[in-house]
């Protein structure tokens, strides 16, 4: 499945209507950001299952205030609307990996706190 770019139109619909949601919070003067992108998009075609989104902090500066994202890239991690993993820069494929992997594994019974809740 390819990216998926989010803005503040559809950023809660894909959240809401996806199990598990990758956000790629990047800008296109962002140069860890453009040597992260061929390993997020071959990571989007090996999971199909997941929502790899992507939020241009230029032109998204909405999503990345409300997320509070002061440094790019930030990957951040939403299953079932909570949010499981937030960190600045960019991962080698491997970690990449080993992430989604992670996250497939929480148990979202324990997982689940009133402060990691996706806003509406």
């Amino acid at each position: 499945m390819p990216t998926v770019e989010l803005t503040k139109d559809n950023f809660e619909e894909t959240v809401t209507g996806s199990k598990i949601v990758l956000i790629d919070f990047w800008a296109a003067w962002c140069g860890p950001c453009r040597m992260f992108d061929p390993i997020y998009e071959k990571a989007a075609e090996r999971h199909p299952d997941i929502v790899f989104g992507k939020v241009d902090t230029e032109t998204q500066p909405e999503l990345a205030g409300a997320f509070q994202i002061t440094s790019i890239p930030t990957l951040m991690a939403v299953r079932e609307r909570t949010v499981l993993f937030s960190q600045p820069g960019a991962l080698p494929p491997q970690a990449l990996e080993e992430l989604i992997g992670g996250i497939r594994a929480v148990d979202m019974k324990d997982a689940r706190r009133p402060d990691s809740a996706v806003a509406s």
